[in-house]
């Protein structure tokens, strides 16, 4: 099974590793066989799966749900999963919905946002046996706050904080950490400067590994809803498996993301 130690061992070695978001047993079992090896049970499902504008309406109950679908369906896979919008404002209330993601099948739950308030979060849930990963960037279930869905940390000042929110997470326990629509210079800094793995995603080629939305790698995103830091691996490979292979692939050589897919 894969843990949190192989993807340390990984940054260490400087192994680019490709991970994906998945939802249910059918496909997460299909991804594991054709080589990944880390999968986000994202809140991302609010868009994808459930239909809505955003990631706000998902509840934990949507969380637990999806992740028993995903361990089912890919047992030894490393298994990341969101705690959706507000089920974290405040450490008892992360501790309670941390805990259930876990006994769900999670072997580690994500938060987004970064600043003092939520470092003592992590410091609190590390101590009680309850691996994060960190989300700095583009935060979804911030959309209202950063107007859309905007690359994030391209003026000196935003930059240098989302930098420093990085080191105060890491130094509270994050073991992981995913930039999401951030400059690649930023995202590089960020990679050399913590000793965790990084996860970008529209944030260029420079992190430790790379995730993206299994409907934008099979190109089932609606065209106008497309990333321009995703690609469509089906169109080349012409069936799912070698979609996924070719991702992977990609990924591990540097090749994905290229600079049209990044800021």
């Amino acid at each position: 099974m894969v843990t949190i130690s192989h993807l340390q061992e990984w940054k260490r070695e400087q192994f680019k590793f490709a991970s994906i978001t998945a939802y249910d047993a059918t496909f997460a079992r299909l991804f594991s066989k054709n080589g990944v090896k880390v999968i986000l049970v994202g809140d991302s499902l609010g868009m994808t799966i459930q239909g809505h504008n955003s990631t706000l309406p998902v509840i934990l109950n949507d969380m637990v749900y999806h992740i028993r679908c995903v361990r089912q369906g890919a047992p030894s896979c490393f298994l990341l999963a969101d705690l959706p919008f507000m089920t974290y404002a405040t450490p008892s209330q992360a501790f309670e919905n941390a805990a259930k993601l876990m006994r769900a099948g999670a072997n580690m739950v994500k938060l987004e946002g970064g600043g003092a308030w939520l470092a003592d979060t992590i410091r609190n849930l590390v101590m009680r046996s309850i691996p994060v990963c960190g989300h700095l960037g583009l935060t979804p279930q911030s959309v209202n706050m950063l107007g859309g869905y905007k690359v994030q940390g391209k003026n000196m000042n935003d930059a240098e904080q989302l930098l420093a929110d990085a080191h105060i997470l890491a130094k509270a326990g994050m073991q992981l950490l995913v930039l999401e629509c951030v400059p690649s210079k930023l995202a590089e800094q960020v990679t050399s400067e913590l000793t965790i793995p990084i996860i970008g995603i529209g944030a260029g080629s420079k992190t430790d590994g790379q995730i993206l939305v299994m409907q934008d790698v099979l190109g089932i995103t609606e065209d106008i809803n497309m990333p321009t830091f995703a690609k469509n691996f089906l169109a080349s490979e012409g069936n799912i498996p070698a979609a996924v292979r070719c991702y992977i692939q990609e990924v591990e050589s540097g090749q994905f993301p290229a600079l049209e897919h990044s800021f």
